[in-house]
């Protein structure tokens, strides 16, 4: 069974566990465990226009590489990394422990996109069992969102951020993972 706990960042912080709003609420609510501003995605085009409307002179400007247009993957990971214009990461001061064959799936609450302007930047967010305790942040869970609004939004500790629900998945016939996880975000695809 599914268990959620504090990290050890967060022990001493009045962190809640997520709960369901109702008895037949399908997921459990996450929130904020700090205040952190959202800036807007126009304050954000802001910054990457300070480098000109050229993305390849800002490419080139950022790397040295003459002519050159992001058009990679680790292209695109490298010029966001230099502009520091990523979506925002809500840390919610929250892990999970799973079984084997489930995951967390992390979704928006309904009134982010409608009443905020604020959309889960990866749709929905996958958690697999083996990102709990990992060794780079412990299994922290955070929520990463971009804000169409045309203002830098402030989310306060406390605030309902966005909904975890606990699935199980099923693994084909000829399944042959290659590895075992060895960090946080993103660390699986390494």
């Amino acid at each position: 069974m599914a268990k959620f706990e504090v990290i050890e960042k967060y022990k001493d912080q009045n962190i809640n566990l997520p709960v369901r709003a109702t008895a037949h609420a399908a997921g459990y609510d996450f929130e904020a465990a700090e205040d952190i501003v959202i800036p807007s995605y126009f304050t954000l085009c802001s910054i990457m226009n300070n480098y000109g409307t050229n993305y390849g002179d800002i490419f080139s400007t950022l790397t040295g590489e003459t002519g050159t247009v992001p058009k990679y993957l680790d292209e695109m990971a490298e010029l966001t990394k230099a502009l520091r214009t990523k979506p925002t990461l809500i840390p919610t001061g929250i892990k999970c422990q799973l079984a084997d064959d489930e995951y967390l799936e992390l979704v928006a609450r309904s009134s982010m996109p409608l009443k905020h302007w604020l959309v889960l930047a990866n749709g929905e967010g996958i958690v697999d069992s083996d990102y709990y305790n990992n060794p780079d942040n412990e299994g922290h869970i955070m929520f990463q969102y971009i804000n169409f609004s045309p203002m830098d939004i402030i989310i306060k500790k406390g605030e309902r951020i966005g909904q975890g629900i606990i699935r199980k998945y099923y693994i084909t016939e000829n399944d042959a993972p290659g590895g075992e996880r060895t960090g946080g975000f993103g660390s699986s695809g390494k």
